[in-house]
Parts: structure tokens; C-alpha cells; sequence
């Protein structure tokens, strides 16, 4: 998590928070989990922050809403400073993707059957010519009959 190039603009913490689109207590939370260091104050001072601290934090809002846990994120982080080459953490992140990936996919293919059975339900609901008749004489004209299960006692051999 490398931010070579980004210049040093100071900060307080509530104009970082507002910056981030976070409350100053997730700053204050994310920095009790080390995902993000506390700056050093000089003498008394507020804790000033940089742009780094500022990329640092959208990068762990962006792995959070692109499902990653807290505890992954410190994973990742943890890795970053350990590797100055960034290949363990770039390794991580590309596994902790894959797998994000194969579940949303999974959770695609779920939501796909169920739209296809809600829209056939629709349909069938919307030709039946009589609801209460239903399973019984038109099952054997319904063109659902084959994905209906009130239907399959009484499909007519064909």
C-alpha cells in the first residue's frame, strides 16, 4: 500500500473524517486495529494527518465494500509491512478477489434461478384461466406443467 508521489497537506482528524466520507470514530477505530497508524503529535498538538493517511483510508473503505472483513484488510496490511516489494500483499489481495468473485458469481446464478421462477410464477398466474382450478384440469394444457410441482401428480401421459 505504497503511496510514492503524494505530497504532505496536514490535516486534522475531522477534516480527514470528512474527506474519507467517515466519522472521526472509525479513523479512531481503524487506528486501535492498526490498520491505519496514528500520526505522532508534537508537543500538544492534534495529530495532523497526511494524504497518504487519506489514501490509506479509502483503500480499506474500498476493500470493505467490496466485501472484504476488517480482519482481512489487517491481513493485507500487515503483509504490506512486512514486503517492501508488495508481492505478498498483491498474492493476498488477488486470492481474497478470486474468491469474492466465486461467490458473487454463486450468489449471481441463485438470483438468476430465482428471477426465471418468479417470472414463469407471473406468467402462469396471469394465463390461468381459473386459479382455483388449479392443479387440476389445465395443468394438462399448461405450459408450465413440467416446472410446476402441484403438476406432476397430474400430468396426462402424452
Amino acid at each position: 500500500m505504497e503511496t510514492k508521489g503524494v505530497t504532505e497537506k496536514y490535516q486534522r482528524i475531522g477534516e480527514l473524517a470528512k474527506e474519507a466520507g467517515v466519522t472521526v470514530r472509525t479513523i479512531r477505530y481503524y487506528e486501535e486495529l492498526d490498520l491505519l497508524e496514528a500520526p505522532k503529535r508534537k508537543n500538544s498538538e492534534h495529530r495532523r494527518y497526511t494524504k497518504k493517511d487519506l489514501v490509506y483510508l479509502l483503500r480499506i473503505k474500498q476493500l470493505k465494500e467490496y466485501g472484504l472483513t476488517l480482519g482481512e484488510i489487517a491481513e493485507i496490511i500487515s503483509l504490506a509491512k512486512d514486503d517492501p516489494s508488495g508481492e505478498k500483499p498483491r498474492q493476498k489481495l488477488l486470492f481474497r478477489y478470486r474468491d469474492k468473485l466465486k461467490q458473487a458469481l454463486e450468489k449471481k446464478d441463485k438470483l438468476n434461478s430465482y428471477i426465471s421462477e418468479l417470472r414463469w410464477h407471473i406468467d402462469q398466474l396471469e394465463e390461468v384461466g381459473h386459479f382455483q382450478a388449479c392443479p387440476g384440469e389445465e395443468c394438462r394444457y399448461c405450459k408450465y406443467r413440467d416446472l410446476c410441482q402441484f403438476a406432476v401428480e397430474n400430468r396426462s401421459p402424452e
